[in-house]
């Protein structure tokens, strides 16, 4: 078996770095001191860098002006941009239009996709339904009307949604199947209401009520939205992964440095357990990231691994794991910085918002504990 990435994967994470490398996690009002959002809108101007690297094309198909990579190579990008927080909706436009090119039409592709990946077009997804519990494609119904479709029903916590054009939305038909609608934020009959997440950005609550869509704006293929679903968890857990990897470097840097009792922090014995039980976390939520991803890489043709699990089980695994790491690398951080964890003018107490935000996005741990084991209990390993 071959770990390495490839060629382009590396080139990418390159290209990345270069791109990110000018953002601090400080470029906007700390969360803690501000009452609304920290910002009307995502970072343009990191927006436009990214496609000048060719990197929100990532893995569109190079006719639509994309690179042809795979969904390894997007986490692999998605890690870099968690290590600096950096305020922009690469993974939910990304999801998005690779959800389009994999079950829209050409002619919706023809539309939408080029223009995603020079950043023209910038496109968002919701996956937290009515209330953020419960499956999100039963909080909005989506009904035929002629040659099109009516949907009503909300949405909520959907992010960058204000900045977005569009909203890639589940919604369920009435008769057992869940179709993917995309729908213009302007669109008549769509409403957006403020929401401020945990980690101080802009959400919105949309509301639909009788927006009417061309049939070629709604993807109707059988499981387009659980593919968008896994890739959306797996992207969140690469966040996730560049998150806790940029905390425990900040953590080993204030420890190695500061000094008790003549000492560094660093050389105590219960410090260096805790960080190397962190660094374990962290392993092991890039083993299983990277498993998700990969499965998720696959060509359609090729077969899986006999007996294993769904593709969906794999996924839950990352996200167990990066729900509870994510979570465990900052508490140990905050613990290890003591009182200067708390402190606003350092970056530390931006990176428990977003952690916990991430830890809870698209299911807690213990969510997707209960679906491993639905999982298990219907496809018994043997």
């Amino acid at each position: 078996m071959d770990f390495t990435f490839t060629e382009e994967q590396q080139a990418a994470v390159e290209a990345a770095k270069a791109v990110f490398s000018s953002v601090t996690p400080d470029s906007v009002p700390s969360p803690a001191l501000t009452a609304g959002a920290v910002a009307d809108d995502f970072d343009r101007a990191l927006w436009r860098k990214l496609a000048e690297g060719d990197l929100l094309g990532l893995a569109l198909d190079p006719r639509y002006g994309g690179s042809g990579l795979d969904p390894l190579a997007l986490c692999l990008v998605l890690r870099e941009c968690g290590r600096v927080l950096a305020r922009v909706p690469l993974l939910e436009s990304s999801a998005a239009a690779l959800a389009v090119q994999r079950y829209g039409g050409e002619e919706l592709c023809a539309d939408v996709l080029p223009r995603a990946a020079r950043g023209e077009l910038v496109l968002t997804a919701a996956s937290s339904g009515r209330t953020g519990h419960g499956p999100a494609e039963l909080a909005v119904q989506a009904r035929r009307n002629g040659e099109g479709w009516v949907l009503d029903g909300v949405q909520t916590a959907v992010p960058w949604a204000h900045g977005a054009d569009r909203v890639l939305i589940p919604a369920h038909t009435g008769e057992g199947g869940t179709v993917l609608a995309l729908v213009p934020r302007d669109h008549e009959g769509v409403a957006l209401e403020e929401q401020i997440s945990t980690s101080g950005e802009r959400q919105a609550e949309v509301r639909l009520d009788g927006v009417r869509l061309a049939d070629r704006e709604v993807l109707t293929a059988d499981g387009a939205w659980e593919w968008l679903r896994d890739l959306l968890t797996t992207g969140t857990c690469a966040l996730a992964l560049g998150l806790g990897s940029a905390v425990l470097d900040l953590t080993s840097s204030y420890v190695s440095q500061r000094e008790q009792f003549g000492f560094p922090l660093a050389t105590f014995q219960a410090v260096a357990v805790q960080t190397a039980d962190r660094y374990i976390d962290l392993r092991a939520m890039e083993a299983t990231l990277w498993q998700a991803a990969w499965r998720l890489s696959l060509d359609e043709e090729r077969p899986t691994v006999s007996g294993a699990l769904p593709i969906a089980g794999d996924v839950a695994v990352a996200k167990i794991w990066a729900a509870e790491g994510v979570r465990r690398v900052v508490q140990t951080a905050q613990h290890l910085h003591g009182g200067f964890g708390a402190v606003t003018d350092y970056p530390l107490h931006r990176y428990h918002a977003w952690g916990k935000q991430l830890e809870l996005s698209l299911g807690s741990a213990a969510a997707h504990e209960e679906a491993l084991g639905e999982l298990l209990a219907a496809h018994p390993l043997g």
